[in-house]
């Protein structure tokens, strides 16, 4: 029963969207047969999203090194997930004179760190608590390890990657490729909310999501959704956006004041972080979404769209493909809101 329910999670974790079975199989056996050492990070690991997606990296075969670094609690997630019988060692970190020693030699820093969303906040309520700690975190990462890439989940993503960016270039270490807001989680809602709707296999959905990473910022384009259906309405669609943007709510208000996502955000941060590692070995072909910088919109110096990974990070930023005239208006509709978001973390990093 244990060893069925560990081939499962492996098998999640090795889920990275592929367009044939031939390049499904070649990453399957790259992962199996060549295994580089590879150190991550996770920042915030005693948390609500840090634990499960420790554990989710401890089941991943890429990670040679797995480092767990939070303010209090550390050492006793270490230990419990040590005990593991996978191939990564585990060390618990804690407090700010240990910061520097989980970071450095990290090729991947996960950055889950943060408070979460309460019944009524919104993610912009969140700002001045996440901003702080995210530019604390992204101050070592460019001493201890700055050529690491950096996986943002602390919100409000949408400045908080800002943030981080404009930290690195004060620092010196500012690498564009090597900077990713992780929107993967919008991406896995809307490839569930889309299978169940069209009544496709949930395995086989794909959809991508563009813009933000938060309420109408986020845009799903089901117009692209593969397998490809024609049995969803005008109102299936604009209903299915709606619940992609509000998934977190959903959530928020399902915990009741317990709570915010933190199980889906562990897997699709887990689900994205192998995107990385998988780039950084050298596996072909590797595409998910991502809010990096970006000239695809103009007047938005950072968008989610779709990025092809390599050895260097962000190998190309994909362009957005046909977008329907429900897509184009929600483009629109997003924009000011993006743009607004963006530059409050700039503004932010310049100020403190």
């Amino acid at each position: 029963m244990k060893a069925s329910l560990f081939r499962s999670a492996e098998a999640a974790l090795r889920r990275v969207s592929s367009p044939s079975a031939s390049s499904h199989l070649l990453r399957r056996s790259y992962s199996v047969e060549s295994k580089p050492e590879r150190k991550v990070a996770v920042l915030g690991a005693a948390g609500g999203i840090g634990q499960p997606l420790a554990l989710l990296m401890k089941l991943n075969p890429l990670v040679s090194s797995l480092s767990l670094y939070d303010i209090a609690g550390t050492p006793g997630v270490a230990a419990d997930v040590s005990h593991i019988n996978t191939r990564s060692q585990v060390a618990g970190y804690m407090g700010d004179d240990q910061l520097g020693q989980a970071l450095e030699g990290a090729d991947l820093v996960i950055i889950p760190a943060g408070v979460p969303r309460k019944p009524g906040m919104t993610r912009d309520d969140l700002f001045n608590i996440n901003a702080g700690i995210v530019k604390s975190l992204c101050t070592a990462i460019a001493k201890y390890c700055p050529n690491a890439l950096v996986n943002m989940i602390s919100n409000p993503v949408n400045s908080t990657v800002p943030i981080a960016a404009e930290v690195f270039k004060k620092a010196g270490t500012y690498d564009e490729k090597k900077l990713f807001g992780v929107t993967t989680l919008d991406v896995v809602r809307a490839k569930t909310f889309y299978a169940g709707k069209a009544k496709v296999p949930v395995a086989e959905a794909n959809v991508p999501v563009v813009g933000g990473h938060a309420g109408i910022t986020i845009l799903p384009l089901f117009s692209q959704a593969t397998p490809k259906s024609n049995n969803l309405s005008d109102e299936d669609i604009v209903a299915l956006t709606k619940r992609t943007q509000d998934g977190g709510t959903e959530v928020v208000e399902a915990k009741a004041g317990k709570g915010s996502a933190t199980l889906s955000m562990a897997y699709a941060g887990a689900v994205f972080a192998d995107a990385c590692l998988k780039g950084l070995n050298g596996v072909p072909d590797v595409v998910e979404c991502s809010f990096v910088q970006s000239t695809i919109v103009p007047g938005l110096p950072y968008f989610a769209s779709k990025v092809k990974l390599g050895k260097n990070g962000v190998e190309e930023v994909l362009g957005l493909g046909p977008l329907s005239d429900y897509e184009k208006q929600g483009l629109e509709s997003l924009k000011p809101e993006l743009k607004a978001s963006i530059e409050k973390g700039i503004k932010f990093a310049a100020q403190s």
